[in-house]
């Protein structure tokens, strides 16, 4: 008498029974387990999750205890698994989630998050306006050098910005920055730009790339030791780095 074959928790690869759409899989992402059905890890055909079992893919790796070893954040794909299986989008961690499902390209999940008020806010209006910002990423970049490059044996680096929207307004502050050249004072200057946005805005900008980046950081207008023949307290402002 012939005896079915037994469908079981995954323990070691079986190419064979790895068609079965029902198999059980059991997952180790970034050392976070996880159990689910291969259908499900299937459920979108372009996605690295469908590839990964393909049949015609080399074997995924495995763990000591034989489970398929993803090396991402654990923490993020009980999400992914969530919308994989009933397509529950995340109501917390939404810019990781995104994240991960741009890794995994999960294509219908990344859309419905591009359209959630988190991603729509960063991805579009947000990056878009920088986008018109010239040099932005590599003046938050040189802005970051020059702190660290300050930070000896003291407990704050300070950076002096300077902030234009107009041509009228690099006019008004070429005196201030030439001044403050010959006093030998590095100065990060961004913009003009064409964009509503206002300076404010660039502002906030500013420091939040810059506490992204794992910075504490303020600012507050920046104050000479002499005084301007103009009023420049609108476009030069202090970035101030706390280190501890």
């Amino acid at each position: 008498m012939s005896v079915s074959p037994e469908v079981k928790a995954f323990g070691k690869p079986n190419t064979s029974n790895l068609q079965t759409q029902s198999q059980i899989i059991e997952l180790n992402v970034g050392g976070e387990t996880f159990t689910t059905i291969l259908s499900t890890l299937k459920k979108y055909p372009r996605s690295k999750l469908a590839e990964m079992f393909a049949p015609d893919q080399p074997k995924p790796r495995t763990d000591s205890e034989g489970r398929y070893f993803i090396d991402r954040p654990g923490t993020y794909f009980k999400y992914i698994l969530e919308y994989l299986r009933s397509n529950q989008l995340p109501t917390q961690c939404v810019q990781e989630v995104y994240k991960e499902a741009l890794f995994y390209e999960i294509e219908p999940l990344v859309k419905e998050l591009e359209d959630s008020p988190q991603i729509f806010g960063e991805q579009v209006a947000r990056r878009q306006f920088l986008a018109q910002v010239p040099h932005y990423t590599e003046n938050i970049e040189l802005m970051i050098r020059i702190a660290r490059a300050e930070a000896m044996a003291s407990r704050q680096s300070g950076i002096v910005v300077c902030v234009v929207k107009t041509e009228e307004d690099v006019a008004r502050c070429q005196d201030v920055l030439n001044s403050l050249d010959m006093d030998k004072k590095s100065v990060v200057k961004f913009g003009p730009w064409k964009a509503s946005p206002s300076i404010a805005d660039l502002l906030d900008c500013i420091k939040m790339d810059v506490e992204a980046s794992g910075y504490r950081v303020s600012f507050q207008v920046y104050v000479s030791e002499k005084g301007f023949r103009f009023k420049s307290n609108d476009h030069f402002y202090k970035f101030l780095f706390t280190w501890w």
